[in-house]
């Protein structure tokens, strides 16, 4: 009997050692899946609707460095050039000149940066950009689609078509796809499931979103709330499906959207759920600064060091 109090101290010291091991919180994310660089050109060309500047490799990895992020995906900007707002003439080379751009500043610092090419899947020319960034060593194992305003038409057959074509052709070269949603109401969302992941069974499908910030948050968790409620059933198609969500964590998300979208990552898996920063032209949203906002969500310490660990395949 005598024995008995220095048994419970023991275990209760032991237990509450293997707690201590056992939930480590992680103070910053290993890499950024959404970082964007403008080159001189593109700045330029993107100053005729407002003003920006250009953003260099050698701008960003000092802000990566003072977040404490070791790499990052560079996003190409490349599918600027095919919006309806600035077309100009020699578009695809305009494309083509953007992307390689962007590979040359990833390359300035190849242990930290990665960059993958982007297009509008839309275009007349997007697999043949899809296929020549695909055949060089100079860009990742992904391409960014991004389709132009008022994204993929589910009424539109021969739209449907285009990018059918060309997540099949990323599937069959084995890229990695960072989806942009558009116009991110629901109806995009099950045109994702439906339509266009049956199209690239064997790859990973980042899930970009963008205009949180500008007030559209309610219609984002409602396209979000279509997503986590077919991977919380287990849906075939989401197996590979990973989710880029900074963005939402915004200034200016009430507490109670907060609360949904919590609700929602909860319901897709922290383990689908990527960092990345979504900066703007001009780096208006720091890397830091974008994880804090991140973090500013109600999520438990261990759900954010989920998030923070997670790393898409083409930037291990």
């Amino acid at each position: 009997m005598r024995r008995l109090p220095v048994l419970l101290c023991t275990a209760m010291v032991l237990g509450a050692a293997s707690v201590a091991v056992a939930a480590p919180v992680a103070t910053v994310p290993v890499a950024d899946h959404h970082q964007l660089l403008y080159s001189p050109a593109a700045a330029a060309y993107l100053s005729a609707t407002a003003t920006l500047r250009p953003v260099s490799a050698r701008d960003l990895i000092p802000q990566l460095d003072a977040a404490g992020i070791a790499r990052a995906a560079v996003l190409s900007v490349a599918h600027v050039y095919g919006l309806p707002e600035n077309s100009a003439g020699e578009e695809y080379a305009r494309v083509r000149a953007e992307n390689d751009w962007a590979a040359r500043q990833a390359a300035e610092f190849p242990d930290r940066l990665v960059a993958l090419c982007s297009v509008d899947p839309l275009k007349d020319y997007a697999l043949a950009e899809l296929a020549r960034c695909a055949a060089s060593e100079e860009f990742g194992r992904g391409i960014k689609l991004h389709p132009g305003p008022g994204g993929i038409r589910s009424d539109d057959p021969e739209q449907l078509e285009r990018v059918q074509r060309v997540f099949r052709s990323a599937n069959a070269r084995g890229m990695a796809i960072v989806l942009q949603l558009r116009e991110t109401g629901p109806r995009q969302a099950r045109l994702l499931i439906e339509q266009l992941l049956p199209h690239a069974p064997d790859v990973p499908v980042q899930v970009a979103y963008s205009g949180a910030a500008q007030g559209d948050s309610a219609r984002q968790i409602a396209a979000l709330a279509v997503l986590a409620d077919a991977a919380a059933r287990q849906d075939p198609r989401m197996r590979q499906v990973w989710f880029d969500v900074a963005s939402f964590a915004r200034p200016g998300l009430s507490p109670a959207e907060a609360r949904k979208l919590v609700r929602r990552l909860r319901q897709v898996g922290m383990e689908r759920v990527l960092y990345g920063s979504d900066a703007a032209a001009g780096a208006d949203v720091r890397p830091g600064e974008a994880w804090a906002a991140f973090r500013g969500l109600p999520l438990t310490d261990a759900e954010a060091a989920r998030v923070a660990g997670n790393v898409m395949p083409y930037l291990r």
